[in-house]
C-alpha cells in the first residue's frame, strides 16, 4: 500500500505562515503535475488565489513546465 502524500498540505502551511519564498522554492522542486494540481486546487478553495500573485505565477510556470512533453530523450 502506498503512503499518501501531503506534499500539499505542506506548501500550504508555509503560504499560510507567510513564508512565500520558502513556498516557491517548493513549487519549483514539485515532485509532480499531480501535487501541483492538488495545491492548485486548494488554493482556489481557500480563496487565496489572486492573494498571493508570485505564487500563482510560479504554480502556472511549474504546470507548464512539467507538463510539456520532452524535447529530447537521453540515448
Amino acid at each position: 500500500m502506498a503512503r499518501a502524500n501531503d506534499w500539499a498540505g505542506k506548501v500550504m502551511a508555509l503560504i499560510n505562515g507567510g513564508n512565500t519564498s520558502a513556498a516557491i522554492a517548493q513549487i519549483k522542486v514539485a515532485p509532480s503535475v499531480k501535487d501541483l494540481k492538488a495545491l492548485q486546487t486548494i488554493m482556489t478553495l481557500s480563496r487565496l488565489t489572486g492573494k498571493y500573485r508570485n505564487v500563482d505565477t510560479a504554480i502556472a510556470d511549474n504546470l507548464a513546465l512539467l507538463s510539456a512533453p520532452r524535447l529530447h530523450r537521453s540515448p
